[in-house]
């Protein structure tokens, strides 16, 4: 089942790709610190990134792969298409076949895929990102630790290759994608899978949903 996305911006560059896992699963290593609230904790991630990509200017439409119905009915409200994970062969299949979904269902030329938990992201670091990423046949941004990977660009001609999941940084450098170094858009690198990443997310400056169910966490 796939949701009616919001009209696409003719404008605009980019189709973000982002993975969301069932809510019951998702977020795991926050289980200590946050109890009953990680599963909702999770969403609110997904939806304060959603929310924002779709603030951003070069954004033309943001498409989630998701198998969560809960989740998925959020995030359509807010604008987003959701697809199912047909794959159900993890991280990386799902976000080719996002990728997939919109250049053959949805006419993307330039997809990027991106984080899930990104829930202080700014649009004009994102803006800023995907302008630099434009200038690459494919480019991505490491996350705060220079370990991971928060977002993996593809120029329209090229295919998006992702290798997300653990020192990802060197995988997709390894596979010749070029490595953006912007120093002003720390919110993009910014992801959340432990309390203290948490916290750093909430001195940044966190969306509406993160900041009012942190505030009932012990962190």
């Amino acid at each position: 089942m796939a949701t009616m996305p919001a009209p696409r911006r003719t404008d605009a560059a980019w189709s973000l790709v982002l993975p969301l896992k069932p809510l019951a699963v998702a977020k795991s290593r926050l289980a200590t610190a946050t109890g009953p609230l990680r599963p909702e904790l999770a969403l609110a991630f997904a939806l304060d990134t959603v929310a924002a990509a779709l603030r951003c200017a070069e954004v033309a439409q943001v498409i989630v792969v998701t198998d969560d119905p809960v989740a998925g009915a959020e995030l359509a409200l807010l604008g987003a298409l959701v697809v199912p994970d047909r794959p159900a062969a993890g991280l990386n299949a799902a976000l080719t076949h996002g990728a997939t979904v919109a250049r053959e269902s949805y006419r993307a030329g330039a997809v990027a895929a991106m984080s899930a938990d990104l829930p202080a992201l700014r649009p004009p670091e994102l803006g800023r990102v995907l302008c630099a990423a434009a200038a690459h046949p494919r480019a991505f941004l490491a996350d705060t630790q220079r370990e991971g990977t928060t977002l993996l660009a593809a120029g329209p001609a090229h295919r998006l290759a992702p290798g997300f999941g653990g020192a990802s940084r060197l995988r997709h450098g390894a596979s010749g994608a070029h490595e953006l170094t912007l120093d002003d858009v720390p919110s993009l690198r910014r992801d959340v899978d432990t309390p203290d990443d948490l916290r750093a997310a909430l001195d940044l400056g966190t969306g509406p949903r993160t900041t009012a169910l942190a505030a009932l966490v012990a962190l």
